[in-house]
């Protein structure tokens, strides 16, 4: 990584509702060293926004779009129509159908407009997918990758044994 550059991915959410859910995916970008570049923009109430945005992200330095969005979730496609950067979309559960609309508005990209889509209200996968992208042109994020994958395995490994004892102790009990 650059030491003075850091890589850069823009987390855009279509209403600032989606915030809590996208708030762990910024955490997890930043402890990676990603700078998260923020932003609210609808594909329906804010269009031209939308694709000003998108077809200036790389010129901006970004490197990698996030898109999150609800209901009629068409975020993600409409940005990914103006760039050809990567861009991963996080379909927002909703109240109408508990987020399958917002999934499938999200997945069902037309050829030549794709979209990776991780699951509803999946905003840590998009950032760990993000980074994942990112350490191709950024090698050292493939360690900090390794580590973060090995640090899961190891709170697997640590519940286990804690169900086990406690699995030994309601049988002695």
């Amino acid at each position: 990584m650059d030491s003075v550059r850091k890589p850069k991915v823009a987390v855009v959410m279509g209403s600032d509702s989606d915030y809590p859910v996208l708030k762990g995916g910024i955490k997890l970008l930043k402890d990676f060293g990603v700078e998260p570049q923020v932003l609210v923009c609808s594909a329906h109430r804010t269009p031209d926004k939308a694709a000003e945005f998108a077809s200036k992200a790389q010129e901006n330095g970004i490197e990698v779009i996030i898109a999150a969005a609800g209901k009629a979730a068409h975020l993600a496609g409409v940005l990914a129509a103006y760039t050809v950067l990567p861009v991963i979309g996080i379909p927002i559960k909703s109240s109408t159908m508990d987020g399958l609309d917002s999934l499938l508005s999200t997945v069902q990209m037309p050829a030549g407009i794709p979209v990776a889509t991780v699951a509803i209200d999946g905003a840590e996968n998009a950032a760990i997918l993000a980074v994942q992208i990112l350490a191709g042109a950024h090698p050292e994020m493939f360690e900090r990758i390794r580590e973060y994958k090995q640090e899961l395995a190891l709170k697997v490994e640590q519940k286990n044994d804690q169900l086990a004892k406690r699995l030994l102790d309601e049988s002695e009990a």
